[in-house]
């Protein structure tokens, strides 16, 4: 099996990424079938298991980068991916290449005969990074759920430290009180064994997650706090307070007050997970080595590109914010957006504050959950905002990068699947103005 096999085989099973979520009626049956039929691979060593509306993918690469300072080998496991599926399965940081990817796909399609359910999409490839996980024989795993968390495929992991970072609005309906709900799935990678790190502070939310029974909880604003978060430079300059000393000046190279936030709880989870002090000098190294593309990644320069994941109300917010805070330009401000359907379009452009833009350009993303392009001009339209259309990601980049002078910015964002397709074509657009 090659690599083009091997995700061929993957696209053959049910892809519950690419549809509008309603996530009634799952278990971790099959998922559970599947571990105990590869072995019960994520038995083999320690987790770390992150969850939350927003930040978790932000979380998962700062945790990993913090272990990887201490001298541990560390799997990471993220979804979705920006521009390639290697992406999602990471080895000290490094995505694994073709073969691998290749050569666990295949280990698994042998043992498909076997299994008592047929696996979807993410439950194979879950169980494919757990899997080489073991075979790799690493220190650690740090493991992104894919959606929710009580059901999804990520959690037949018991996590030794589960790490909750908000509860947002994103997969739901607006419908009874969704805060709670949300709050519930959430929860449900809490373990008894577990120490969870809680960054939701909402204090009508906490009996949920005290209900889970976990062995320790740590609570931002009283466990541990995030004491500065200031604008530095390139990134954020932090102090942190936690039960075993004091950070100070932490310099993290993301832009946002939000990354300062993911940088606590990432810190606060390593400190629970070697429950001691960290050295200050290892958590600096650790912190100095961290990148997470789309999130507020700058691409360009002259003209500034930005581009960033925010897709859904409160993180379209904190990307406004970190326009406002940090990166005023002279020149023009120019928005090309693309969301996926289930999103309230009017709340997202009103969050990015699309109205203060100088030309907004809508685009279609590259997955069969997508609003359509004209559908989210309508709704700017209605809030006063014209766009221009584009049939492609390829034509809006475009249009945008033309229009703009090297004073301009461009924000490319509304979607991780718009983004990690923007960022092929903004690599392709430079290299040929080379």
């Amino acid at each position: 099996m090659d690599f083009d096999d091997a995700l061929a085989y993957l696209d053959a099973h049910i892809n519950l990424e690419v549809r509008t979520g309603n996530y009634e009626g799952l278990s971790l049956d099959a998922m559970g079938d599947i571990m105990r039929l590869c072995g019960d691979p994520h038995a083999a060593y320690p987790v770390i298991h992150i969850t939350g509306t927003n930040g978790k993918g932000s979380t998962a690469r700062i945790v990993t980068r913090l272990l990887m300072a201490h001298g541990l080998r560390v799997g990471t496991y993220t979804s979705p991916h920006l521009e390639r599926y290697n992406e999602r399965i990471r080895l000290d940081d490094e995505e694994i290449d073709d073969e691998t990817f290749a050569a666990m796909v295949e280990e698994l399609s042998l043992l498909e005969p076997m299994f008592t359910h047929r696996p979807s999409h993410f439950e194979c490839l879950t169980a494919c990074a757990l899997s080489l996980f073991a075979s790799e024989a690493v220190d650690v795993a740090v493991v992104e759920v894919g959606v929710m968390g009580r059901f999804d495929a990520t959690n037949v992991v018991t996590a030794d430290v589960a790490v909750i970072t908000n509860v947002g609005r994103d997969h739901t309906n607006f419908e009874g009180d969704w805060r709670r709900a949300i709050a519930h799935e959430k929860a449900g990678i809490i373990k008894p064994s577990s120490t969870v790190i809680l960054g939701e502070t909402a204090p009508d939310l906490r009996d949920i997650f005290d209900g889970e029974g976990a062995a320790r909880m740590l609570v931002a604003g009283e466990d541990f706090d995030l004491e500065a978060n200031r604008l530095a430079v390139g990134g954020r300059l932090l102090d942190l307070r936690t039960p075993y000393q004091r950070l100070e000046e932490l310099f993290l190279p993301l832009h946002g007050a939000h990354q300062g936030t993911n940088a606590a709880l990432a810190i606060m989870a390593a400190t629970a997970f070697f429950d001691r002090a960290l050295d200050p000098g290892v958590v600096s190294d650790g912190l100095a080595q961290v990148e997470v593309a789309g999130r507020f990644e700058v691409v360009g320069r002259s003209p500034l590109i930005v581009l960033d994941g925010a897709h859904n109300p409160d993180g379209a917010e904190a990307a406004a914010a970190v326009l406002e805070e940090g990166f005023a330009v002279e020149g023009r401000r120019i928005l090309v957006c693309g969301m996926l359907e289930g999103r309230d379009p009017t709340a997202m452009l009103e969050a990015f504050r699309a109205d203060g833009f100088d030309q907004v350009i809508t685009c279609t993303p590259t997955s069969p959950r997508a609003l359509p392009a004209d559908e989210l001009a309508f709704a700017a339209a209605a809030m006063g905002v014209s766009c221009r259309v584009a049939k492609t990601i390829e034509q809006g980049v475009g249009w945008a990068l033309d229009a703009a002078t090297p004073s301009d910015l461009v924000l490319i964002t509304g979607s991780l699947y718009l983004v990690g397709s923007a960022r092929t074509v903004v690599r392709a657009a430079q290299r040929r103005r080379r």
